[in-house]
């Protein structure tokens, strides 16, 4: 029988780049009882199958100064990024040639002194970039620790030591500044870390007692102050308060939490005590549910990224050839100088660094996921991520999505409280939804209809219900029950069911009373409509309901298309059908629309705070239950889509400039230097762009 072996997972730290983490996982897999090992560079995670220590783990990352802790350290270290240890070789080396430089001139450029200076700073600035692109020479592994090693040496054999220790220290740079990138991108999910407290005060057992969120368990009591954050998710079993739940959802608008109703924890507890039983382990809460997921698709490859990758792969041999190319035709074929050539064949090797190129899409990737987790959009991955700036359709499902799913009573003719009264008496009884919405009325007008007393309550099946009150017979249904009992009709019924709305009568011998009854719209739809309309993304309503109530809601809503009388597999159909020519993302509750959100090109799922399905199914979970935030979603998905291909078009474009000055013999180490860690800085900076994007 095998034995199954657990994966662990641990938080890492200054892991530098992705080429890096690729070695650092390599370096993970062979150490002795791994079976396998994953790094997720993006969240700053490892996934080891296996046993290994700490010390093994840092060992093996002991080539980039990895530290590795326990993944249930939930404080993230924060540290100055001037005062990292790992930047100290690179102010040593800037010193030294910033000496160097002076030297050159005080003692000329043929005097030792400078050229010890400059060695001393390619020692010190490039010791960890020789051992990785010795290595990798060895393995024949060509990335840009392997450029970077054979350009500095060869620098440094044709005698240009300035221009060599240039490249180490620049190179060093570009690594920091693709560190420094990442860790900001990285804050968003630090913040969510953050949000929730490490510590709750806990009831257990009678005794009051200050605990930390891992042991506090199941059922356990936890006592929320005004102005305190609650620590875990829960059930109100006492008191009331309004909670502003920004932190889950994005919405800063309070809600009010009675009795039995859920908080979640990172939430922020704004008036009143309240004692709230403990429903979920630490583990399991919806913050570390979101703080789980982000992290783990921030690991995921985008289209773009995989692209970029697969490019890399092949582009480093292919610029090591050009190099070597452009080393030896000249000097063997033109007639050109050894020293001129060997020269630029190094400046293509510093050209063709893929740094600008490699880092462009990964930072734009995990910025936007943790901005959209900041603003209450949980995006499963940058695949989604990148799909949704292609959508030009969007599906809504109505009950629930479009409308507030709870039927409201709309119109009343004539106004008659004592009728009303009677009818609230008899819809008591029913479990019908209009009839929970004539019961919510009388309450709204204060009516005590629970002192009516009913006999002979009877359900009229598909039609209503019926009683006498003093010996009267009353009946509350639809037109067709009183057409039936020969107590006519009105105009006004026709009127309003033209508009979407559902019609009851009341009466004993006439109809006393005319109700209208509708799923209201939500009152943000217009407007999002418009703004999705705006952006050419057509909308389209997919519900069950008759024609007649979906064209009057399609033409209150503003949308594009409306679709009625559909069943469950009609829907699919339809979205199946519409993905032929275009790209569809359906939008529904994450729950009985979970098929046709997983046909969709993108599930968008609403009010995914609590809804486990909704988590679990969806492409993408709006976390409040808000609509304005799915133009903000389509918004940040093109914008970052704009940034990636500006990212990759300059860090190319820069490098066939450069390229093009090897013909006149124009491209210097100067140039290719500075080209190359200008197009990392732009690129990087550009990709920061994304944490600027907000929720209008």
């Amino acid at each position: 029988m095998s034995e199954v072996t657990e994966r662990k997972t641990y938080r890492i730290q200054n892991l530098s780049c992705s080429s890096c983490a690729k070695t650092y996982e390599e370096n993970l897999k062979a150490i002795p009882h791994v079976q396998d090992a994953e790094v997720n560079h993006a969240a700053a995670k490892i996934y080891i199958t296996g046993d290994a220590t700490i010390a093994e783990m840092e060992k093996a990352g002991a080539f980039d100064n990895v530290k590795v802790r326990d993944v249930s350290e939930r404080k993230v270290e924060k540290e100055n990024f001037w005062k990292k240890k790992e930047n100290y070789p690179v102010y040593v080396a800037a010193i030294l040639v910033i000496i160097s430089f002076i030297l050159s001139y005080t003692f000329g450029e043929d005097s030792w002194l400078p050229t010890v200076g400059y060695l001393a700073a390619v020692v010190i600035g490039g010791y960890s970039l020789f051992i990785t692109g010795f290595k990798n020479l060895i393995r024949l592994k060509f990335d840009m620790n392997t450029l970077m090693t054979i350009a500095v040496i060869g620098a440094a054999l044709i005698g240009e030591w300035q221009e060599g220790a240039t490249v180490v220290i620049l190179f060093a740079i570009s690594e920091a500044l693709e560190r420094y990138s990442m860790d900001k991108a990285r804050q968003s999910i630090n913040l969510l870390m953050d949000v929730a407290p490490s510590e709750a005060l806990i009831r257990r057992s009678g005794v009051e007692q200050l605990m930390n969120v891992a042991d506090i368990q199941v059922g356990d009591v936890m006592i929320v102050k005004p102005g305190q954050k609650v620590a875990m998710d829960g059930k109100v079993i006492r008191g009331q308060s309004t909670i502003n739940q920004a932190a889950i959802t994005g919405e800063s608008v309070p809600v009010t939490k009675n009795l039995n109703d859920e908080v979640f924890a990172g939430t922020l507890n704004e008036e009143g005590l309240l004692e709230v039983e403990v429903t979920k382990l630490v583990e399991d809460t919806t913050i570390s549910k979101i703080i789980r997921l982000v992290e783990e698709v921030q690991g995921e490859r985008a289209p773009s990224q995989a692209f970029i990758d697969r490019f890399a792969k092949y582009y480093t041999p292919v610029i090591m050839l050009i190099a070597f190319l452009v080393m030896l035709i000249p000097p063997l074929f033109l007639g050109g100088s050894w020293h001129e050539w060997l020269y630029q064949g190094l400046a293509v090797l510093i050209i063709g660094c893929p740094c600008a190129l490699v880092v462009s899409t990964p930072v734009a990737i995990v910025t936007a996921i943790g901005n959209a987790a900041r603003h209450g959009v949980l995006i499963k991955g940058g695949i989604h991520l990148e799909e949704a700036g292609h959508i030009d359709i969007i599906a809504f499902d109505k009950t629930g999505t479009l409308t507030r799913g709870i039927p409201v009573v709309t119109n009343i003719y004539p106004h008659n409280n004592e009728a009303l009264m009677i009818a609230a008496a008899l819809e008591k009884g029913s479990q019908h939804p209009l009839a929970t919405a004539v019961v919510r009325k009388a309450e709204a007008e204060y009516l005590d209809y629970s002192t009516v007393h009913i006999e002979n309550f009877q359900s009229l099946t598909g039609q209503g219900v019926k009683g006498d009150v003093d010996g009267r017979t009353y009946y509350i249904g639809s037109p067709s029950l009183f057409e039936t009992l020969g107590l006519g009709t009105d105009a006004r019924i026709a009127e309003w069911q033209s508009e979407g709305k559902t019609v009851l009568l009341f009466g004993s011998d006439r109809i006393e009373l005319m109700i209208a009854v509708a799923d209201e719209l939500r009152p943000e739809v217009s407007g999002v409509l418009r703004e999705l309309h705006k952006m050419n993304i057509s909308t389209m309503m997919l519900t069950g309901d008759n024609e007649r109530t979906g064209e009057a809601i399609g033409k209150q809503a503003g949308l594009s298309v409306v679709k009625a009388n559909l069943m469950l597999e009609d829907k699919l159909n339809i979205i199946k059908e519409t993905k032929r020519q275009h790209q569809v993302a359906m939008i529904g509750d994450g729950v009985n629309d979970a098929p046709a959100l997983a046909v969709a090109d993108i599930g968008i799922a609403m009010g995914g705070t609590g809804t486990d399905t909704a988590l679990e199914t969806a492409d993408i979970a709006l976390m409040s239950d808000d609509l304005k935030k799915l133009p903000y979603t389509i918004r940040l998905s093109k914008k970052t889509l704009t940034i990636i291909k500006q990212n990759i078009t300059f860090s190319l474009l820069i490098k066939v400039i450069a390229l093009l000055l090897v013909i006149p013999g124009w491209l210097t180490l100067w140039i290719a230097i500075f080209s190359d860690i200008g197009a990392t800085l732009i690129v990087t900076l550009n990709s920061m762009r994304l944490l600027k994007v907000r929720d209008k």
